[in-house]
């Protein structure tokens, strides 16, 4: 695999705010990259670096280019969607695709018909008319029509009900993702798109402080369900978390051996939600 996208000790400051405090990671292609965090972590910041839409110290690679100086070549290669899908109020469907075609020498027309035939959208229906779960139907068509080596997607099902939700990944990974392209995602649904990530990275503070695989999350995190007389042990080899659920001590070790843990009780992965919350233990208090 090949890096598409490559930072080396990224930093933005707002005033006196550390917003990216030397951020260093890499996506390698064809990968689907889960940026996870809570409200001010710096994921928004991140994105907006990567699409050369804010300034930044460090060093940063996006398809071979550099955001802040080839911006224009970058854009012909990189696809965005935002929280908020903004499209002019008189502006009609078919008008927009017209536009799309006219400015972007990647999309195809006839991918974006197809899609939107699907949905209740019809060439003269304006944005004014539509619901917000149709605009973001609109902004999809039109995105998922170019074919763009890389997606970056900034909660991009925010504020759509769940059968909206659900329909919008599965066109992402029906119509949109293949080995040559590759997504990242920031979201707070993070159930939601569990199950598609083939990577993981936490972010916290305008730091990384977890960047995983998948596969390398499975085999480094294990939960127990901690059976009563075994509770000091399992304490004595200083587990992550602890929570109580229906009478029942539940733990989550980082690097402890799931030969070892299977003595205290029953074990599993635990969920990418579970995860977070131990990993961000204390950014609420």
């Amino acid at each position: 695999m090949s890096a598409i996208i490559t930072a080396t000790n990224l930093s933005k400051k707002y005033g006196k705010q550390a917003a990216l405090d030397g951020v260093s990671f890499t996506v390698e292609s064809g990968r689907i990259v889960g940026l996870i965090g809570p409200n001010g972590s710096g994921k928004t910041t991140t994105l907006k670096a990567l699409l050369g839409l804010t300034q930044f110290d460090g060093e940063l690679s996006v398809l071979g280019l550099d955001p802040r100086t080839q911006r224009d070549a970058l854009m012909n290669e990189v696809c965005f969607i935002a929280d908020v899908a903004i499209l002019p109020k008189w502006l009609k469907v078919g008008d927009a695709i017209d536009f799309v075609e006219g400015v972007h020498p990647r999309f195809d027309r006839s991918k974006a018909e197809k899609y939107l035939a699907i949905t209740k959208l019809n060439p003269q229906m304006k944005v004014k008319a539509m619901s917000k779960g149709m605009v973001v139907q609109l902004h999809l068509a039109l995105v998922m029509a170019i074919d763009a080596k890389l997606l970056v997607l900034d909660e991009p099902t925010l504020g759509l009900d769940i059968l909206y939700r659900k329909q919008f990944y599965q066109n992402l990974l029906e119509d949109y993702f293949d080995e040559n392209k590759t997504i990242v995602i920031t979201t707070h649904q993070i159930e939601e798109v569990e199950h598609i990530l083939t990577d993981l990275m936490f972010i916290q503070d305008g730091k990384i402080s977890l960047a995983a695989t998948m596969d390398e999350v499975g085999e480094r995190f294990t939960e127990v369900m901690v059976e009563g007389p075994f509770i000091a042990a399992a304490n004595a080899l200083r587990p992550m978390t602890q929570r109580t659920v229906f009478g029942k001590s539940i733990m989550l070790f980082d690097g402890v051996s799931r030969e070892q843990l299977a003595n205290f009780g029953e074990l599993r992965t635990p969920s990418v939600a579970d995860l977070f919350v131990a990993t961000m233990k204390g950014t609420y208090a």
